[in-house]
């Protein structure tokens, strides 16, 4: 693995990079839907621009290659790749929204060691190293403390009922059902990346992801732990590429939900296995 101080010196070098094309994401805010990527999702010529500026300026820097949303690139899940998911929450981002952002991380043998996320439409960058500290807007953030699950906020997932992936509709209305019932209230920013670094900064208590794209999870892993959260997928095994899903929370709370999500789901269900 990468030595902490190359960790550290990576950190630094993506965030010039994420914050030379802040301005930009910002001054794109509102671009239309350009490129149809199946029901309900779609990318913009922003995420394409983005993605090709940011690629192109860390492979010439840190000698890295990326794999980004957009575009693809090398495994995410066999050596060491950056992971790239140009604009976050593109929904959000194309209907003037502010819940959107830059995910990058740096992935070595499946486990992310470095997570940026940038939420330039609200001046706020999360950052961390393996076994190291976030920070928060260039200052080093307070470590997460145990909590209650009914004292906070929970950040959950995309939701439809009708939906047949890894985590079918009928599971995750059962698993929003059930945590309603126990915490002090429910959000739904439509942004992974959002809930995760939230969750890392200690405003929610925890976020329940049911996607399983790396590039959108990787990241906030990595804030999450690096803050003293836990990070794991459905069946409580550390989350690495290939996990179907995230459930991150600080201390107390991680065992709380993954008790409500394990209880409030089909047991014969194997979509984080496959």
């Amino acid at each position: 693995m990468t030595s902490s101080v190359d960790l550290d010196r990576l950190r630094s070098v993506a965030s010039d990079v994420l914050d030379e094309v802040a301005d930009r994401f910002v001054a794109g805010h509102g671009a239309p839907r350009s490129v149809d990527k199946g029901p309900n999702d779609f990318a913009t010529d922003l995420d394409l621009e983005l993605e090709r500026r940011i690629s192109a300026e860390l492979v010439d820097r840190t000698g890295i290659p990326v794999h980004g949303e957009e575009f693809g690139g090398p495994a995410a899940g066999e050596g060491t790749v950056w992971l790239l998911d140009p604009i976050d929450g593109t929904v959000n981002y194309s209907a003037g929204l502010p819940m959107a952002g830059i995910l990058l991380a740096l992935v070595q043998d499946g486990i992310p060691v470095i997570g940026l996320t940038w939420l330039p439409l609200t001046d706020q960058r999360f950052s961390a190293v393996a076994e190291g500290s976030l920070w928060f807007n260039g200052k080093v953030a307070e470590k997460l403390r145990p909590r209650r699950l009914e004292d906070v906020m929970v950040g959950v997932g995309s939701f439809d009922v009708d939906s047949r992936g890894r985590v079918p509709g009928t599971q995750r209305l059962a698993v929003i059902t059930e945590l309603s019932r126990r915490v002090s209230r429910l959000r739904m920013h439509g942004s992974t990346g959002v809930d995760l670094a939230y969750t890392a900064a200690g405003s929610l208590g925890g976020a329940v992801v049911f996607g399983h794209h790396p590039w959108d999870n990787a990241a906030g892993v990595a804030l999450v732990r690096a803050a003293g959260g836990i990070a794991t997928d459905f069946y409580g095994q550390p989350w690495r590429i290939g996990s179907g899903s995230v459930l991150a929370a600080a201390p107390g709370i991680h065992g709380e939900i993954l008790d409500i999500v394990q209880s409030a789901t089909d047991p014969r269900f194997e979509g984080d296995r496959s």
